[in-house]
């Protein structure tokens, strides 16, 4: 991308071709972008539950009917093949929003809750109150579906919302921008900001009530340093580096099919990508070689039956790079791919899909997260071995687990301190959103998807209701001969067996006590 005269012009990742330019939102109209977010909340969050859905439904159908028109933006601007944007950006997305809209009411209606015994003739309810305007930074890997998430959750849940999605993908901005126009939403209520990190920083610093960043952990940490000063709660969905772990008993096949399309999918630009392998030993050298088969009969480029597109993000290209080179610096084999200066790289961002062995975790490319197509495969003799390696990270976003044996499978996923594990799959926890997404460690804080998706965007607010017809409660004042009664009664109900009767009677007693007058 480059920037001339106020435009910002935009190239093609996988042609180099230039394919559009655009004006960046200026700094200067930030307070009235706010301004605006938070006169609309008054009117947007006081309208009912179905009301709000009804805007969403109008989106879901928008979208049906221009899926093939948003999916070619995506691959334009991403470099992904078509297929991918369809399947792991457009389709989420949708879902989400049917989603949301079968389970909002449900989910964000006042709720009664359990009064204890000791406060019988009141009760408890939780309400969900929309926080505010609520800012949205979203990354350039899944544009679409990483932005749109978040924001509808927002929405749905009385939010209005500022959204800054990344600079890097702008055109999938726009497209999304003009999806919330054409489908009507009330002015004020969805707002975008397009343009660069200054830009974000900006938006930052003017004190939303919410804010929700995907993205690097360098920038997670410095929205959270400011969030912090300001006390702004915050959901921030950070990076990964996912073991996967095959076992002996693996169907071998499926764990090579499976580990292919986890690590090279959208170029291996995936915050839940497979980015290790550990296979059992006895096994090692049969799971290589079919890997090594596999992998060759792939294809790149950005037809429609093409399996691997282009990078996205130039800086990313020069990541991965020097990732490999370190690896291959410290006696890492290249079983596919070559070695970085061999690259044809320049105006467009292809990595061949790449796949090590001989590595350990000395090497970059098994400890910080890559985001690029490269696979690391390593041998290990025992469950507790590959545990203590897969969880011998500062990252724990996902990781999965392959095994015919479900006890097993299952008693090492229990010990894998990460946000999700799938068992003989990979990636796919993030389609249900019946499942809270996020991360352990440094891959974030926080948690999305599904009811408590829409609630994380919510003042989880409690009320006691009492009829008010009593004068007096037996915990208020006078305080004048209470404090025998009340420890007998907590004795008599927190006691291995209650006394029912007695309780009963000192309750009587320290009601009696409360309509009396104290004495002298």
């Amino acid at each position: 991308m480059g920037k001339i005269k106020g435009k910002w012009d935009v190239y093609s990742p996988a042609t180099g071709e230039k394919i559009a330019e655009f004006v960046p939102t200026p700094l200067t109209s930030i307070p009235d972008i706010y301004k605006k977010s938070r006169y609309a909340f008054q009117t947007w969050s006081s309208l009912p539950i179905k009301e709000r859905l009804l805007y969403l439904k109008r989106l879901r159908l928008l979208m049906v009917e221009k899926m093939d028109e948003i999916a070619e933006v995506i691959s334009k601007d991403t470099g992904k093949v078509k297929i991918e944007a369809l399947v792991a950006d457009i389709m989420p997305t949708i879902d989400a929003i049917k989603h949301i809209e079968k389970h909002a009411v449900k989910a964000l209606s006042g709720q009664r809750v359990s009064t204890p015994l000791m406060l019988t003739g009141k009760k408890s309810y939780v309400h969900f109150m929309p926080r505010g305007t609520v800012l949205v930074i979203s990354p350039w890997n899944y544009p679409l579906q990483l932005s749109m998430v978040p924001i509808l959750n927002a929405l749905a849940a009385g939010n209005t919302v500022i959204a800054k999605p990344s600079e890097v993908t702008p055109l999938v901005g726009l497209c999304i921008d003009n999806l919330f126009h054409e489908a009507g939403f009330p002015e004020g209520t969805i707002q975008f900001a397009h343009g660069g990190k200054e830009l974000g920083a900006a938006l930052t610093e003017q004190k939303p009530d919410y804010i929700f960043f995907t993205g690097s952990v360098r920038t997670g940490k410095m929205i959270g340093e400011v969030a912090a000063k300001q006390l702004i709660p915050t959901t921030l969905e950070l990076g990964g580096k996912d073991p996967m772990i095959v076992l002996c008993d693996a169907n071998l096949e499926r764990a090579v099919n499976g580990a292919l399309w986890g690590a090279f999918t959208n170029s291996g630009q995936v915050c839940m990508s497979v980015e290790r392998v550990y296979v059992e030993r006895s096994v090692y050298k049969e799971f290589l070689t079919m890997l090594k088969e596999k992998a060759k009969s792939m294809r790149q480029g950005i037809q429609l039956n093409d399996d691997i597109g282009s990078m996205t993000f130039p800086a990313q290209v020069d990541i991965v790079a020097g990732h490999l080179e370190d690896a291959l610096n410290k006696g890492a084999i290249l079983e596919t791919g070559t070695s970085p200066k061999e690259w044809r790289t320049g105006q467009t961002h292809f990595i061949p899909p790449t796949i090590l062995s001989n590595v350990d975790h000395s090497m970059k490319i098994m400890k910080e997260e890559t985001f690029g197509p490269v696979l690391p495969v390593v041998p290990f003799d025992t469950e507790e071995q590959v545990i203590a390696l897969a969880n011998e990270s500062e990252y724990g976003l996902n990781s999965s687990v392959w095994s015919m044996d479900r006890e097993k499978a299952s008693r090492i996923a229990s010990q894998l301190v990460t946000g999700a594990v799938t068992i003989n799959d990979v990636l796919i926890t993030v389609a249900n959103h019946h499942l809270p997404f996020g991360g352990a460690k440094q891959s974030g804080i926080g948690r999305y998807h599904g009811e408590h998706g829409l609630k994380i965007f919510c003042h989880e607010k409690a009320i006691m209701i009492d009829k008010g017809k009593k004068n007096t409660e037996i915990q208020w004042y006078p305080y004048d001969r209470k404090y025998p009664r009340f420890l007998s009664l907590f004795q008599n109900y927190f006691s291995g067996k209650p006394n029912w009767i007695r309780f009963g009677k000192e309750y009587l007693q320290l009601i009696k006590l409360s309509k009396g007058k104290r004495r002298g």
